[in-house]
């Protein structure tokens, strides 16, 4: 996992904001697609791939920080 060590947060931060909240308007496609899973019409292979695109930065940084405070 030394990778993941590598990638900067000045990196990770904004693409996990900017994934994260893109589309803006009408509203992010990771809250819209967290409410469909949550709802169960989360079917769609698209939506699937969008849930895990938009959030894929935002788990990274959970992992980092996971790794970082759990090495100590």
């Amino acid at each position: 996992m030394q990778w993941l060590d590598k990638i900067p947060w000045i990196i990770l931060v904004p693409a996990a904001v900017f994934l994260g909240l893109a589309p803006f308007v009408p509203e992010p496609h990771l809250v819209e697609k967290i409410r469909m899973l949550t709802h169960g019409t989360l079917v769609r292979p698209i939506d699937i791939f969008d849930l895990f695109y938009h959030g894929f930065p935002i788990l990274l940084i959970g992992a980092k920080l996971m790794r970082r405070f759990l090495a100590k």
